[in-house]
Order: structure tokens, then C-alpha cells, then sequence
């Protein structure tokens, strides 16, 4: 086999040493400012480059080394800077075959376009020499004063934010405006800005060339970037951790002088700016750039503090052969031999990788979605999901099948296939369900006592839990601008009396014998229509029975509010029921005849055995029982409008009647309990309600 040449251009430089002892070099691609960490088998084969012979090049390196290669390990060593063009190329097909890789690399037009919309950079600055020119005045902010100066500068604010916390919570509340987003859109780019700069005068002064500064667009999303490739020359790690954590260090600097610029300040223009420079460092310092899971800085300082380029790369590969051994024992060597702690820990940090990826990119799928109009949104977001999710599923299916036969071999392999199996028929086998909710237990005939309108109590004859005989007024109720009207309407009915008796005596008084009487007659409609609306002021008991939520601190002389309700009457010998409210999902579970138990929230509740008896078909528009609200402990989400609670999905009312064995356990009760309701629903399958909820997504957005 006849090795090709090396490419002219290419330069070795000694690296760190690696975390198993062995000593490693950096292969520099000056052309494409690439860089290629080489471990020492691999320096030696490249020092024995003329022998143009694997099999002399490996005998030679086991003779003058403590390595042992084989001529194999030279043909994989070849073919390592082959695929990565560290070569040059010969022969009568070389340029066939150049020809067809740049096809390969570039793919179709529609692959061009979706790389593109998905990630490209546009280079904006060649910044090396300004860089240069600027880095003696850059030099202030990295020495031991300015840091020291920075910790009592975060400390001070940070004492002044908590005790002011309150004028810096309402300063937050005022941002939730156009002028705060645009304040905030402006100063996202002045800290981005700073965020590069620290990253780049970092890189010139520990003697690393930055070529390019520019923007890159993640899904159509704005993102500063500066090429810090130079840093892989740095044979100290912490030189490169230096680079890869400066604009974290950067951003931080500048909340911290931004947030003792609020605390001292004077309320204004700088002083706003100077909130918004604080609370956007902080927040895009600890939940943007901290992160590991994207190529952020988190991720470039991690990967340089364990000293392990391309970790993402590298864990994910340990990821998928741990689960191809954990499912199917095939016995392969692991991608890369590392210690059994070091393995565990690459192989969780792949798996909260993915985790963390298919959350966001579903919802930068839902985002791309609802930015654009429609039919472009579906499209988007099938982009997203196809190219995020489930491609780097097919590569995995696609790697199970080459290893097809030896998977099927293996015991392991029949033990995870049933394994798989039964989850199946557990997600899609019908199992007995419920439905758990909170519930009211009430008795089935109450009469409610509310005040009319605004009254002030003139009596109360009864008490809490008093016996109320039929026909006894229960509350006395007095209104000051109904008993003047009536006042008045009294007078005017007496005048009009006096006047229609004394019409027979005069002649001008006979001639309005008719108005008055007229008058007469309206005025005492109107008097009879006030008495009656004044019969609503002193209610009577309906009906025999005991008084029961009456306010403990209601007295005679308070005023009531308009609805406001004073007690509930309920009648003797009711029977009880249980009221509750179900969403779509849960009421089409159950229907009438289902059977259900309650237990109150009571310490002394018993176990009551209920009966579906009525499920409303339309749904509910707001929630008359504040109890089963979310925010007072129950069940339903809700938000309060014009002073009613909407709940937030469709909802419908669902009684229950009590068993007749355990309706005496009812009686005791006494009064209106909330607790909880368990109803044995339809039997359903657990992968159902997603698969119904998938579809009628489907069908409301795509139309079919």
C-alpha cells in the first residue's frame, strides 16, 4: 500500500498531555483553520511518513517505542487524514474523487437551504489588528485592582438589591412594555458585543490570532460569534479555560457595575438602563451562555476544565454503545477507554443532552410555527422535528440493523424485545381507570339567603344551626332609600286619596276627577310594587328546616354587600348529594350509573359510596363553587374575570347521589364538606388520551 503525501501547509505543535499520561500534538490545517488533536501512536506513524510502508512503519515503531501497532492500526491512521483532506491528492482519480466529496459536502439545493435556515455564519470583522492596537487599554480590566474592585462593586449593589427589593421588583414589573423590550433588544446587543470583545482581547493576549468576528444565525436567530480557533495552540488547559470562560466573565463583570450603578443612581433614564444592563447579564449569563448542553460557552468551559475536546461528540458515543450493550450484550469495545466513573459521567451527561435538546427544539419548533403564517409553520416545524428529533433516530436504527445478525445472536437481545413488548401491550391494553378530583358534599335541597342589594341587618332571629319553622322570617333586612321611597309613595298616595274624596265639592275638582283617580291608581301600583320588592329584605323559610353557614361574626347593625350571601336553609330530612365539575377528558370516562367514593377533607370523614346521577352536556362558563378552584386547594384551573371564575378549559357539572346504605353517614355531616372524589371510570389504554390529544392537534392545525 502506497501512502499519499502530506499536504506542504500542515503544522505540528505540541499539545497537553492527556488525562491517561500520554504526551499529544495539534495538527494545524492553516488553510482551513482547523485543528486536529493527534495522541502519540499517531505522532509516531506521522515521524515514519517516508517509510511509505505500513507494515515496515508499524514494525519500526515496535521496535524503537514501548507502543505495539500493527500495520491495521497505520491503514486507520491513514485513513483518518485522508477523510479529514490532510493529504494531497495523486493518482488519475483524484480529482473524480475531489469532485465527487465537495458534491457529497454539499449536497442537493433543498439540503443547501435547510443547513442554511437551521445554522450558517456571516463573517462581519477581520478584528486581529484592531485587537492589537487596542489590547494595552484592555490590559486594565485583567489585572488583580480591577477584580478586587469588581467583588465590592457586586457585593455592594447585591446588598443594596435585597434591601431595596421591592423598588427592583416594580422597575422589573415596568419593563413589561414595548419601550422596555426595545430597551432590552438594544442592550442584548451591547452585551453580546462585550461578551465577543472578552472572548478576543482574552485570545490576543495569551498570543492567539482572531481572524473573524461576525453573526450566526441559529434558526433565523441572531448570535454574535468570534473564531477563537488560535486557542487550540494553547498547550495549557487553563489558558484555553481562560478563553472559553471570558464572556461569561465579561458579562458578569458588567452586571455587577450595572447593578451598583441602579443602587446609586438617581430614578431616570441611566438609572433604567442600568437595570435593564443587570437583569439581562444576569439572566443570559446563568440560562443561555452557562449552559453545557449547547455549544455555548458552558460547554467549550466544561469541555476544557475535564480537558476533553469534542465532549458532546464524544459522550454521545459512549451514550449509544452503553444502551447497545445494556439492550442487546453484544460485547464491543467501547468507542474510547475511559475509567468506570468517567464513563457514567459522559454517558448521563449525553442522555440530559438529548433531553435538554428535544425540549428546546420543540419549542423552537412551536416558535417557528407561530411566528410564520400557517402552512409555512407546519412545514417549519416538521423541518425541526425530522432534523432534530428523528433523524438522529434513524442513524441509530440504521447502526442496530448493520449489526442485525449479531443482535439477534444474543440473549439479551429476546430478553429486551419482550421487555419492549409488554410496555407495548401495557400503553395499548384497556385498563379498569378512575377519575380523581375534588368535589363538594352538599344536601340536595337547600334554599340560599342572600341580601337583594347593599342593606344594612336590622335582626337576626335565628343562629347558626337553628331549628327554622316554615313561614318564620329569617333575616330583617333595612334599605334607607327603599323606606324613603315608600315614605314618599305613602304621602302621595294619601294626597291623591284626599284630593279624589274632595272632588265632589268643588267644580274646577270635578273636572280632575279623573287624572286624580288616575294617579291614584298608579301611585299605589307603585306602592304595591315596592312592598313587594321590600318582601325580598325580610326573607321566610320556604320550608321547615336548620340554618346552617351562617358567618360566625355577622351582627345586627353590619352592612351587606349586593349577592352577599348571609346563611343556607336546609330543609329537614334532605337527602345528599356530591357536586363536581370534570374536564372534556375525564367526562367522556363516565356517565350515569358509574359508581364513586368520597371522603371529606374533614378528619372525622367517612367513606361515602356514591352514584353518577346527571352529567351536563354543554359546558360550563364560569365556576360557581370557588372551592374546587386551583389557587383554594381544588381541582380546576381558573382566572378571575369581572369578579366570576373562568375556568381555563371547558368544564361541565357532574352530580352524584349517596348510596342509600351509607346516606345516614351523610346526615352526619351536618353542613357542605369539600373533599376528594375518586369515580370509577371507563376502562381506557394508557397511550389513548395522547394519541387522541396527538390527533385532534393534527386535524385542528393541518385541516384534514
Amino acid at each position: 500500500m502506497a501512502l499519499p503525501l502530506l499536504r506542504e501547509e500542515l503544522a505540528l505543535m505540541a499539545g497537553p498531555t492527556l488525562t491517561d499520561g500520554q504526551p499529544s500534538w495539534t495538527l494545524h490545517d492553516p488553510v482551513r483553520n482547523l485543528f486536529f488533536r493527534i495522541d502519540w501512536p499517531t505522532f509516531e506513524v506521522l515521524q515514519r511518513w517516508t517509510l511509505d510502508d505500513p507494515v515496515a512503519m508499524a514494525y519500526d515503531i515496535s521496535e524503537e517505542t514501548t507502543l505495539h501497532l500493527e500495520p491495521e492500526d497505520v491503514e486507520g491512521v491513514v485513513k483518518f487524514l485522508q477523510g479529514n483532506q490532510l493529504t494531497q491528492p495523486s493518482g488519475p482519480k483524484s480529482a473524480r474523487q475531489m469532485a465527487d466529496r465537495l458534491t457529497q459536502i454539499e449536497g442537493s439545493l433543498w439540503k443547501w437551504l435547510l443547513h442554511h435556515y437551521l445554522f450558517f455564519r456571516v463573517p462581519l470583522l477581520r478584528p486581529d489588528a484592531w485587537l492589537t492596537r487596542w489590547r494595552p487599554l484592555a490590559e486594565l480590566f485583567y489585572t488583580r485592582l480591577f477584580a478586587w474592585l469588581t467583588a465590592g462593586a457586586l457585593l455592594l449593589g447585591l446588598s443594596q438589591v435585597v434591601r431595596r427589593w421591592d423598588a427592583f421588583s416594580a422597575s422589573l414589573v415596568d419593563t413589561f412594555s414595548w419601550e422596555g423590550l426595545a430597551a432590552y433588544g438594544v442592550a442584548l446587543f451591547v452585551v453580546k458585543l462585550l461578551h465577543e470583545l472578552g472572548h478576543a482581547f482574552t485570545a490576543k493576549r495569551l498570543g492567539c490570532r482572531v481572524p473573524t468576528m461576525g453573526v450566526a444565525f441559529l434558526v433565523m436567530w441572531p448570535v454574535a460569534y468570534t473564531d477563537t480557533n488560535e486557542t487550540w495552540r494553547l498547550t495549557n488547559r487553563l489558558q484555553r479555560l481562560q478563553v472559553a470562560s471570558a464572556g461569561i466573565a465579561t458579562e458578569l463583570i458588567i452586571a455587577a457595575w450595572a447593578t451598583l450603578a441602579w443602587a446609586v443612581l438617581p430614578d431616570g433614564a441611566l438609572r433604567s438602563a442600568a437595570f435593564v444592563l443587570a437583569t439581562l447579564s444576569w439572566v443570559a449569563t446563568l440560562a443561555i451562555n452557562a449552559s453545557p448542553f449547547m455549544r455555548f460557552d458552558g460547554y467549550f468551559i466544561l469541555s476544557d476544565w475535564l480537558d476533553m475536546p469534542n465532549l458532546h461528540e464524544r459522550s454521545f458515543a459512549l451514550a449509544r454503545w452503553k444502551l447497545r450493550e445494556f439492550l442487546f450484550a453484544l460485547g464491543e469495545d467501547p468507542p474510547e477507554h475511559l475509567g468506570r466513573h468517567a464513563v457514567l459521567g459522559m454517558v448521563v451527561f449525553a442522555w440530559a443532552t438529548w433531553i435538554y435538546r428535544l425540549v428546546l427544539f420543540i419549542g423552537i419548533a412551536l416558535l417557528v410555527y407561530h411566528f410564520f403564517f400557517k402552512l409555512a409553520g407546519v412545514g417549519l416545524f416538521v423541518v425541526e422535528i425530522l432534523w432534530f428529533v428523528l433523524l438522529p433516530i434513524h442513524r441509530e436504527w440504521q447502526a442496530w440493523r448493520l449489526r442485525w445478525r449479531a443482535i439477534r445472536a444474543t440473549r439479551r437481545s429476546r430478553v429486551s424485545a419482550l421487555v419492549v413488548l409488554l410496555l407495548l401491550g401495557l400503553a395499548f391494553v384497556p385498563f379498569p381507570g378512575r377519575v380523581v378530583s375534588s368535589a363538594i358534599l352538599r344536601p340536595a335541597e337547600v334554599w340560599p339567603v342572600y341580601a337583594p342589594a347593599g342593606a344594612r341587618v336590622d335582626a337576626l332571629p335565628f343562629a347558626e344551626g337553628a331549628q327554622v319553622p316554615a313561614g318564620s322570617v329569617l333575616l330583617q333586612l333595612h334599605t334607607p332609600d327603599l323606606q324613603l321611597r315608600k315614605q314618599t309613595l305613602s304621602s302621595k298616595v294619601e294626597r291623591l286619596r284626599w284630593q279624589a274624596a274632595a272632588s265632589g265639592f268643588e267644580v274646577e275638582a270635578r273636572n280632575r276627577l279623573l287624572v286624580n283617580e288616575e294617579a291614584l291608581s298608579t301611585a299605589q301600583a307603585e306602592l304595591a310594587s315596592l312592598n313587594t320588592e321590600l318582601l325580598h329584605y325580610t326573607p321566610v323559610a320556604p320550608f321547615a328546616g336548620r340554618l346552617r353557614d351562617m358567618d360566625p361574626d355577622l351582627h345586627v347593625g353590619q352592612w351587606l354587600q349586593r349577592k352577599e350571601k348571609v346563611a343556607l336553609l336546609v330543609r329537614d330530612g334532605s337527602t345528599w348529594q356530591v357536586e363536581t365539575w370534570f374536564d372534556e377528558d375525564a367526562v367522556r370516562r363516565i356517565g350515569a350509573g358509574d359508581l364513586a367514593i368520597f371522603q371529606s377533607d374533614a378528619a372525622h370523614g367517612d367513606v361515602l359510596s356514591l352514584r353518577v346521577t346527571a352529567v351536563d352536556q354543554d359546558a360550563s362558563r364560569v365556576l360557581p363553587r370557588a372551592e374546587l378552584a386551583a389557587h383554594l386547594g381544588g381541582h380546576l384551573l381558573t382566572r378571575e374575570k369581572n369578579g366570576q371564575l373562568v375556568p381555563e378549559r371547558a368544564i361541565y357539572h357532574v352530580t352524584l347521589a349517596l348510596d342509600p346504605a351509607t346516606q345516614q353517614m351523610g346526615d352526619r355531616a351536618q353542613q357542605s364538606w369539600r373533599g376528594k372524589l375518586t369515580v370509577h371510570a371507563r376502562w381506557e389504554s394508557l397511550a389513548l388520551p395522547y394519541l387522541r390529544q396527538a390527533a385532534a392537534v393534527l386535524v385542528r392545525e393541518v385541516g384534514f
